[in-house]
């Protein structure tokens, strides 16, 4: 029996892949990536279906050393598709030679993606992982060239597929007859590819070089406003960003907060002055049920507060400030 190492996102075309390798005989062993930007929480349950084991393989520092330089550039977004996919795939061979398995499995459609899924992006991703003949994509196989597995007879090309393009009609309609229920939508995957978050994530790696994962997880809450080059105030949306940005506090964190606890909860990040208080508190206070009239708590989160009196500041120089 043979064995393959397979990239499993916890998508639809991931666990078709799987479950493909595994209506061959071929022993299959799954790995997720672990990067800050995509939730690896619906891998962990399609491989529970899939009756596989799960390797998670934290590689954030990589990643965002692609992201601040990536070789083949970016999508619409700050996603550095086409060398995010290679490193994906070269941590891939080095796990596949570690357990001593045959090959690797993704569940790529050519022409799906399109800046990684087209033709020559995905030769120029197999050259550059180190897996060229022995990287499978079974769901678009027959129409690509034949792999090593495929000419050694390790797995049936005939069982293979030859899908290609967007639509995901085809392979919706091969999950039901297969009684795959348990994959991710296809909106839900990586956060660079979002315009929102790209902007966010431009403006900290514009005044943060080498950011931290503590400060990306802070870019998927609230709304942020920049206040100078070495401030920035974030303001949670909702009791439950509430509970997360104090989850999020580090020393030196500067917080806001209403007065009677209606409203949001405001953090400051970097130096902060006098002046610069009042406009934070401002800011907390515009989105404050009572827009601030019973005040704004600061607090330095060491037990020292003060309460602020201010306007809410008007929506024109909000505007100005968000990120």
């Amino acid at each position: 029996m043979k064995k393959a190492i397979v990239l499993l996102s916890g998508g639809l075309d991931s666990v078709l892949a799987a479950r493909l390798m595994l209506q061959q005989g071929i022993e299959v062993e799954a790995i997720s990536f672990v990067t800050s930007f995509c939730n690896c929480s619906q891998a962990e349950l399609s491989a529970n279906e899939l009756g596989v084991r799960l390797r998670l393989i934290d590689i954030f520092a990589e990643i965002m050393g692609i992201v601040k330089h990536p070789k083949h550039g970016y999508g619409k977004g700050i996603n550095p598709c086409i060398d995010c996919h290679a490193l994906m795939l070269k941590k891939a061979k080095e796990y596949m030679l570690e357990t001593e398995a045959s090959f690797v499995v993704t569940g790529e459609v050519l022409g799906q993606r399109p800046m990684s899924q087209q033709l020559r992006a995905m030769e120029i991703i197999e050259k550059e992982s180190g897996l060229e003949g022995l990287l499978i994509r079974p769901l678009s196989a027959k129409l690509l060239k034949p792999t090593i597995p495929e000419q050694n007879g390790w797995i049936d090309r005939e069982k293979l597929l030859d899908i290609s393009g967007r639509s995901r009609k085809f392979q919706i309609a091969l999950a039901k007859e297969l009684n795959i229920n348990k994959y991710s939508a296809p909106a839900g995957g990586c956060l660079l590819t979002d315009s929102m978050f790209a902007k966010k994530m431009r403006d900290l790696l514009a005044h943060i070089p080498d950011p931290s994962w503590h400060d990306v997880q802070l870019l998927k809450l609230g709304r942020h406003f920049r206040l100078s080059d070495k401030l920035k105030i974030v303001v949670a949306r909702n009791d439950e960003e509430n509970k997360r940005l104090l989850s999020l506090l580090e020393k030196g964190d500067v917080m806001f907060m209403v007065a009677d606890q209606k409203g949001p909860l405001s953090v400051c990040k970097g130096e902060i002055n006098r002046q610069q208080q009042s406009a934070a508190a401002a800011i907390t206070a515009r989105y404050s049920d009572d827009k601030g009239k019973s005040g704004i708590v600061m607090s330095n989160g060491e037990g020292k507060e003060e309460v602020l009196s201010v306007q809410p500041m008007d929506d024109v120089e909000i505007g100005m400030l968000r990120i």
